[in-house]
């Protein structure tokens, strides 16, 4: 197992494909972009699915996310999950996406054995997709939401980042549009992980400001009949049921003391928290030869260290050196 010194397991693997995007949001990356990992830094396919192989059969990890960056971009993500989802015993596979190129991909994605996936989604207004954005690609994310629904990629759940003066009077409308749709809507409070280190706590809209606007057009009441368990996210019934909200605190609402994720960087790092602030080097012994149970062992030490949480409420919390797009969700 991948146990902790706190004894939390971690059975959950976020496996970032890329630190690649075709979109440039003002909370993760300045326009220009970033400097990209060099190829021959990046994990190759093969590479990426020895060490998911390593931890669903030897480390006990059950559920895998691939997530970027944007892991459409990835060349090879169809053969990846296919490749995953033949592992024994197969764990559950999702994706974390901003949802373009899904009309391409969405079926494809499906018959390779991909379970479920998780869409991007900020703003219903084209102009405040490309300030937030800096893209106008609107039309094509929606696009790709109603894509991944006729695949059958349910449920189709909608990540959502509020942002103060931009976006925050968009938390019913969003809730609105998904519950018509039958998306799964998740607000997320938005985290210090900007390249920029830009995150003010005071331009973060909260997870009680958002139950509170929410509250103000629909009926909003605690989920008793689903066991949150690990999960990030504390989910709400809306007007009875069955559609459901869920709001991810990770800023007010910490749920350090049960969290069950790992994390794997497209250049072969294992992370042990979103915000560690270090990492430990899986590709380099896998390159010079290392076997699968030293790999394993490598990972299990990396784990056994892991901080009782991620301290942003601590005064002196400094934020990850990597922003999110080289992280992985």
């Amino acid at each position: 197992m991948l146990a902790d010194s706190f004894g939390r397991v971690a059975t959950d693997l976020r496996v970032s494909l890329t630190d690649r995007c075709n979109l440039r949001c003002t909370y993760c990356m300045p326009p220009e972009g970033l400097d990209w990992l060099p190829a021959p830094d990046l994990l190759t396919d093969d590479e990426f699915v020895r060490l998911v192989d390593i931890g669903v059969t030897l480390l006990g990890i059950r559920e895998i996310r691939f997530t970027g960056g944007e892991p459409l971009l990835r060349r090879g993500l169809a053969g990846i999950v296919e490749r995953t989802a033949r592992l024994e015993p197969r764990p559950e596979i999702s994706l974390t996406t901003n949802g373009i190129g899904l009309t391409r991909k969405a079926a494809e994605l499906r018959d390779a054995g991909l379970d479920r996936i998780n869409v991007s989604l900020d703003t219903l207004r084209p102009e405040i997709f490309r300030k937030l954005a800096r893209r106008d690609r609107l039309g094509d994310v929606l696009d790709g939401l109603r894509a991944a629904a006729s695949a059958g990629l349910a449920p189709v759940k909608v990540n959502a980042v509020l942002m103060r003066d931009l976006n925050d009077d968009e938390a019913v409308p969003l809730l609105r549009f998904c519950v018509d749709h039958g998306y799964e809507l998740r607000f997320i409070e938005q985290m210090p992980l900007d390249a920029q280190h830009g995150w003010r706590r005071d331009e973060m809209v909260t997870a009680d400001e958002i139950l509170a606007t929410l509250r103000t057009s629909f009926d909003i009441s605690p989920d008793t009949r689903r066991e949150r368990g690990s999960a990030p996210a504390q989910t709400f019934l809306v007007d009875g049921g069955p559609a459901r909200v869920g709001v991810i605190a990770s800023v007010t609402r910490p749920f350090c003391g049960n969290c069950d994720r790992v994390r794997l960087t497209a250049d072969g790092q294992v992370r042990n928290c979103l915000f560690a602030r270090t990492e430990s080097d899986l590709r380099g012994p896998m390159r010079a030869g290392a076997s699968d149970a030293e790999l394993a062992g490598l990972w299990r030490r990396a784990v056994a260290v892991k901080l009782p949480g991620h301290g942003i409420n601590d005064p002196t919390f400094l934020q990850p050196d990597r922003p999110m797009s080289a992280i992985g969700g």
